[in-house]
């Protein structure tokens, strides 16, 4: 893989990732842009791989809370146990699902009409939840984390499993969930975020040991590396700006830009 399109793959990972627009669709659609084949297998793995920066962009960003959330696990501090059982039941689903679907889902959804869908089902799904947020009673307090009960966890870990299906994105379908149990945005938006750790973990070290000779060949160490890197950095800046903006503003206008993508892909398919 040429360096520069490694770069562009990583950019486009980290600043979709943790939007609610489908890092997933939008790496398959830049793909079929630049002349990718929807059959290359190196590129298929890397799109996943490709992850593993947005997950040290995680890892980094919330390195204080989770040092002293693994510091309570030691100590048997009840929210360190709390929000482990938590993301440990919103994990569970789409591990099962992922493991039983990667070959259909590999073989018939990463492409670009299945994933224009996904996005356009996904933004009016966002711009109706929203509405319907606003018709809701103001909340008085916000516990944050501290909120996820389990059965929160796992009406969110089933939230999760329809972003198997690539177009609706992770960061969407968990976020929504969140809001719909009764999460604040910003909540749900942080927990979302932290079940990255082991969602996108386990794909990528998955996928990269299965298809680690095809990397290997395909791909590249220096363009692998690379990648990987920039999508750290732009993740990494995503997280922090994205927190921000929902503490004042709904995740309404991501569903328009769903909407609108999804439309102009169906257009330009039917050229």
């Amino acid at each position: 893989m040429p360096l520069q399109i490694a770069i562009l793959l990583g950019i486009v990972e980290g600043l979709t990732e943790y939007l609610p627009v489908s890092s997933t669709g939008h790496l398959v659609l830049v793909a079929h842009w630049l002349g990718s084949s929807d059959d290359d297998p190196a590129g298929k793995a890397f799109e996943i791989v490709v992850q593993l920066g947005a997950i040290l962009a995680v890892l980094v960003h919330y390195r204080t809370l989770l040092g002293n959330r693994a510091r309570g696990l030691l100590t048997g501090d009840p929210k360190a146990l709390r929000l482990l059982s938590a993301l440990a039941i919103a994990f569970v689903p789409v591990a099962i699902l992922g493991l039983l679907f990667r070959k259909a889902i590999k073989a018939h959804l990463q492409t670009p009409l299945p994933v224009a869908s996904a996005l356009m089902v996904g933004g009016i799904a966002m711009i109706a939840v929203e509405r319907w947020l606003k018709r809701r009673p103001a909340r008085v307090n916000d516990p944050g984390l501290d909120a996820v009960t389990p059965g929160r966890a796992l009406a969110i870990g089933l939230g999760q499993c329809f972003s198997l299906w690539p177009g609706t994105s992770r960061s969407m379908s968990t976020i929504v969930a969140g809001q719909l149990v009764g999460l604040s945005t910003p909540t749900a938006a942080e927990f979302s975020f932290l079940l990255a750790l082991p969602t996108l973990g386990a794909a990528t070290i998955y996928e990269g040991f299965k298809s680690r000779a095809v990397l290997a060949a395909g791909v590249g160490f220096t363009s692998m590396a690379a990648g990987l890197a920039v999508s750290f950095v732009v993740a990494w800046a995503v997280i922090a700006t994205f927190l921000k903006y929902l503490k004042t503003h709904s995740l309404e206008p991501f569903g328009w830009y769903r909407v609108v993508l999804g439309a102009l892909v169906f257009w330009v398919l039917a050229r």
